[in-house]
């Protein structure tokens, strides 16, 4: 008999001229017997209701050595077609495809998006027999859906149902791909040749690794037989849109328009996730949010975008994976610059003013460390056609509106240093996702806000002159900007007002300091962060 866990979340009301509908959600995992343990993969829907699985990875978390990082063996090699109603898997080796085409399929972190049956594949990472070395590849695939699912179904030959050309502006991994009123938009991403190498390209294996910082955005043509990619531009931001293996979510916002918003993701210039994110409604229209911090969910993860079209209140829920942050019994946020894999299962909602606020779901977590490279399968009923779930069409009782599967298992938070290929794994664990309108209780859930963390960043970092500084400032005050030298001795001191709450940018002039090891400090009367510099 299967065990059932079940998961309740109440959403609660932020400002708006209508009070938002309350629901709870329940989750339910289930295995499917050779549903694949996998992670980082593409998916797409048949027309009836049928997942077909693309790429990604078989293993758990990379390894940091070189020799031993994103292996050809655990690609996966397979097409899957997965019926989560009558619990069937088949699937079909696709090393039978030409050398470009197999090759791509089974990369990791590739881009895609599914245009009616259609599903376009964009790039990926992965090792290339054809160059002997590891490249993100520059290729857009298109894959028939319907057609590929009955021929690996019955067993039939499915090279017919792939078509694919080449692209140096599509070689990118670790983006995101979304279509808005037919327009591909391409977020983020990054282009690494060569073998993963944690000590940097001086170091042992070089490669090539090159952030996009870009809003691509293009139409593809395609009749079924040949397709093109038109009209392609480009907006380009090396502070903001320098970020990859992010949760980016279609969006409704507050004026009615739709878009989407890029939440946190990794690296900002100090090597750590970014907390704030970015609103984006057309191909030359994005707004970065400084103003709010999301301290959960850095890495790519399941998530749902909800809305609430009553109340004009949109909800994006996320579940598990990484966070630079956790939550003590205290509720205050406890940062781990490790960014561990984590249970949390978190909240952001933009009322009807555009505000925004984030909330931990108190004592209701993942039943295990997982959730990172899972995704959200939505079923076909109460949804736009942007794939946000309409809230106010879900009846009042207990309501199916989805699956997370898949995703790396962790057995602790933190493996990375000590990964040996046996502290994580990828799950085939599945999740039900209900919504239940008909069940409303109390249920404890933690706000997240700027007061329980500073964030202090510093770059560059040496220095030799002019000290730049980032960090979060969440109500009007005084804060006290210290620098001790190695001996404890204080050496500098400043204040600043927080005249406009949100990210803090300051510039210190430090060429008077010797060359030598500081720590700079960030006080605002009860917290305390601090980073240490290098000044040459």
């Amino acid at each position: 008999m299967k065990r059932l866990i079940y998961i309740s979340i109440l959403f609660t009301s932020l400002a708006s001229a209508q009070a938002p509908e309350e629901f709870i959600i329940e989750i339910e995992p289930f295995t499917i017997t050779n549903a694949p343990g996998i992670h980082s993969y593409s998916w797409g829907l048949t027309s009836d209701h049928k997942w077909v699985i693309i790429g990604g990875r078989i293993d758990g978390l990379h390894r940091r050595q070189p020799f031993a990082a994103f292996l050809d063996a655990d690609n996966n090699r397979f097409a899957f077609v997965i019926d989560p109603v009558t619990e069937q898997v088949w699937s079909a080796d696709l090393s039978g495809l030409p050398v470009a085409l197999f090759e791509q399929l089974k990369s990791t972190n590739q881009n895609f998006a599914q245009r009616n049956n259609t599903l376009y594949i964009i790039g990926g990472y992965g090792y290339s027999a054809t160059i002997d070395d590891h490249i993100t590849y520059p290729n857009l695939t298109a894959i028939s859906l319907d057609d590929l699912a009955n021929a690996v179904i019955n067993g039939d030959p499915v090279n017919p149902h792939f078509r694919q050309i080449n692209d140096i502006n599509m070689k990118v991994t670790g983006g995101q791909l979304e279509i808005l009123n037919d327009t591909f938009y391409l977020v983020g991403g990054q282009l690494f040749d060569g073998r993963y190498n944690p000590m940097g390209p001086n170091n042992g294996p070089g490669f090539v690794q090159v952030y996009t910082n870009d809003i691509r955005t293009f139409n593809i043509t395609d009749d079924g037989t040949n397709m093109t990619i038109d009209n392609y531009q480009f907006v380009h931001d090396t502070v903001n849109l320098h970020r990859r293996d992010y949760n980016m979510c279609p969006q409704i916002f507050p004026n009615g328009e739709q878009g989407f918003t890029a939440f946190s993701g990794v690296f900002n210039y100090n090597d750590m996730p970014y907390l704030n994110s970015v609103d984006i409604t057309s191909p030359n229209s994005y707004a970065t949010n400084n103003s709010f911090n999301q301290y959960l969910s850095q890495y790519h993860s399941a998530k749902l975008p909800i809305y609430d079209t009553t109340a004009n209140v949109m909800h994006n829920l996320f579940f598990g994976g990484m966070s630079q942050f956790t939550i003590d019994n205290q509720g205050n946020l406890v940062e781990d610059i490790e960014v561990p894999f984590v249970k949390t299962i978190s909240r952001i909602t933009r009322d009807a003013n555009g505000n925004m606020q984030e909330v931990d779901l108190g004592y209701i977590e993942m039943p295990a460390l997982l959730g990172s490279g899972a995704e959200f399968i939505p079923i076909a009923s109460y949804y736009y056609e942007n794939h946000i779930l309409d809230l106010n069409s879900v009846p009042n009782s207990k309501t199916l509106v989805g699956y997370i599967y898949g995703g790396i298992e962790s057995t602790a938070p933190n493996i990375f240093f000590i990964n040996d290929g046996t502290q994580s794994f990828a799950s085939n664990v599945i999740f039900k996702v209900f919504i239940n309108k008909s069940i409303i209780g109390i249920h404890e859930e933690v706000p997240l806000v700027g007061k329980n963390v500073l964030n202090l960043n510093v770059f560059p970092n040496p220095i030799k002159r002019n000290l730049n500084l980032t960090f979060f400032g969440a109500s009007n005050k005084d804060l006290s900007i210290l620098i001790y030298d190695t001996s404890g001795s204080l050496v500098m001191e400043q204040k600043h007002f927080v005249q406009t709450i949100g990210t803090q940018e300051l510039k210190l002039n430090v060429a008077h300091l010797s060359s030598g090891m500081y720590t700079i400090q960030l006080n605002d009367g009860i917290l305390t962060d601090q980073k240490k510099f290098i000044k040459q």
